[in-house]
């Protein structure tokens, strides 16, 4: 593969799009920097020092296939991704080239399947919706717990988050979520996503030690009710919060992430635990880490680099799991994150 190929970051002076450009320059690949506001995107550059800067907005079709001439692939990690989702992905197979977005909003996962399979099939594009810490991480852990199955009675995902001190870019995506909702919540049951008013409940989750016993919001539902029922047949997909993460996310005064380590990274840990049962069995796979904005860059470069080296499973837009060898894509994951998978 030729790592210097050029990866469009559309986003890319946001925090999670600030390290995604960190780790494409670690990997070898070449960043180039885009995005709506061109003196932030300047002043990136300016930081990095050999980062060419294509600013366009996503209202402007033109400049979407400026940026994107020459590039060999694009991560959309600019929300709200119910703005910048549709016009980006477009762009991109119009250039016939890769899609990868960083995508938590549970509408604009849906409609990126509904809305652009037909196309990326048609043009044989790669598409990969959530490849991020929400939608994707829980998908090839659900993925790697299954093995060869393709169908469950039931997936649960229960985040154990230390603490959620959420980004600008996070406050408004869940705003614009919660108005298209019209305030209503939305759970994956009976096989469909369904909105209901029903109040919020706690119960525990059982994670794997040193965690052990916690209390979680039950129902947090995530991205993940998109990405699991994209490929696997099942009629309930559940997703639970630790009550400290919730409690923070909906804290007007939480501030946000700071950085304390040498890669940017915040002092939150988590813990992702995956159940999944089928035909009475019960099958769990767990991932640890540090800072859920920073793993998600090298979940989506590692997605990257295997599309343009042609290790994936199939073509359009598919999930994380759908699209590449699950417990493989996890392991070379090491040392951003550590897995416990099924033999």
């Amino acid at each position: 593969m030729n790592t210097a190929a050029a990866v469009l970051v559309y986003g890319a002076t946001g925090h999670t799009g600030r390290f995604i450009v960190a780790e494409l320059r670690r990997r070898g690949f070449t960043p180039v920097a885009s995005g709506r506001n061109a003196a932030r995107l300047e002043a990136l550059a300016a930081e990095w020092g050999d980062v060419e800067v294509r600013p366009a907005d996503v209202d402007d079709p033109a400049a979407l296939d400026r940026a994107l001439a020459g590039a060999a692939a694009v991560i959309n990690c600019a929300g709200p991704f119910a703005v910048t989702g549709g016009p980006v992905v477009e762009a991109a197979l119009r250039a016939g080239i890769p899609y990868v977005d960083v995508a938590a909003e549970i509408e604009a996962n849906a409609a990126m399947f509904a809305d652009h399979t037909e196309a990326a099939l048609r043009s044989g594009t790669h598409v990969v919706p959530a490849m991020a810490f929400y939608g994707g991480l829980g998908d090839l852990l659900v993925s790697a717990a299954m093995g060869d199955r393709t169908a469950a009675d039931s997936v649960d995902v229960a985040y154990g988050l230390s603490s959620w001190r959420p980004t600008a870019g996070t406050r408004e995506a869940g705003q614009v979520s919660h108005d298209r909702r019209a305030g209503r919540r939305v759970r994956f049951t009976d096989g469909a996503l369904r909105y209901h008013r029903d109040e919020v409940s706690r119960g525990e989750w059982l994670f794997p030690e040193p965690l052990g016993r916690r209390p979680v919001i039950e129902e947090f539902t995530m991205a993940d009710v998109v990405t699991v029922p994209s490929h696997v047949k099942v009629p309930e997909v559940r997703t639970h919060m630790s009550v400290e993460a919730a409690g923070d996310l909906a804290g007007e005064d939480t501030p946000a992430p700071e950085a304390v380590d040498a890669l940017g990274r915040s002092d939150q840990t988590f813990v992702v635990d995956v159940l999944v049962r089928a035909d009475g069995v019960e099958r769990r796979a767990t991932a640890r880490g540090q800072d859920i904005y920073a793993v998600t860059a090298p979940l989506a470069v590692e997605a990257v680099a295997r599309i343009l080296t042609g290790r994936t499973r199939t073509t359009g837009v598919a999930s994380a799991g759908a699209m590449f060898d699950a417990a493989d894509f996890l392991r070379a994951l090491a040392p951003y994150l550590t897995v416990e998978l099924p033999e």
